[in-house]
């Protein structure tokens, strides 16, 4: 098998960031809850102002640290990496936030879901492209990974346990604040349910096509 191509893989990259930020902005247009990932910078927007690109980048800095605790001596400097993606995807956010806001606020109940639903096929169309280019995870998934390895608990696990903290950190800081659920709504749990499920979809219609063009078009399908 040929070495995978590594302009298609840097591309799938940060397409599938991008892809990602739109069906985040999505979801905050709608006002029906943000994905659980999400929560923590929206709540930063929400409750002390800050421009959610910028909050984001905060965020997944702040993981990073996070991670640095964790593993002291163990962290590898090449994850300082993340934070250059937290950067990246943080001017994404703010770019597709601008986007979408060029577009009057929805009030029907059926248009707000409907644009829930695309921001659900959306975030996993994204994490379909983006993860397999295994460049450089973002922040969020690198914490779940150190964590999955120091306590030795399944990734799976580990990831269900971080977004309910996140949701519940960003709706503990919104009740407190604001008196109101903020970030937390039921979009919030259409896209911790869905977004896997979505994305099992993609995988199952479109996975040899994307293993065939990560990889030239050479060798066999193992995924």
């Amino acid at each position: 098998m040929k070495r995978d191509n590594a302009v298609v893989r840097i591309l799938f990259y940060f397409m599938g960031l991008f892809i990602m930020t739109i069906g985040i902005s999505l979801s905050v247009k709608s006002n029906l809850g943000v994905s659980p990932v999400s929560a923590i910078p929206y709540t930063m927007t929400v409750v002390w102002g800050i421009e959610m690109g910028k909050a984001t980048i905060i965020f997944h800095t702040g993981l990073v640290l996070i991670q640095m605790l964790i593993l002291r001596r163990q962290f590898q400097a090449r994850n300082l990496l993340q934070i250059l993606v937290g950067v990246v995807f943080g001017y994404f956010t703010t770019f597709c936030n601008d986007m979408v806001s060029l577009f009057p606020n929805p009030h029907l109940m059926g248009i707000r879901l409907g644009m829930m639903a695309i921001s659900v096929i959306l975030i996993a169309a994204g994490i379909f492209f983006y993860v397999p280019a295994d460049i450089m995870p973002l922040a969020s998934e690198g914490i779940m990974i150190v964590i999955a390895e120091k306590t030795h608990i399944a990734f799976s696990r580990v990831k269900v346990s971080f977004d309910v903290i996140m949701v519940v950190i960003s709706l503990g800081i919104c009740l407190v604040t604001l008196h109101q659920l903020g970030s937390v709504g039921i979009g919030t749990v259409i896209a911790a349910i869905c977004v896997g499920l979505v994305l099992g979809v993609l995988v199952h219609l479109f996975g040899g096509w994307r293993y065939r063009v990560l990889h030239s078009g050479q060798g066999s399908q193992t995924m």
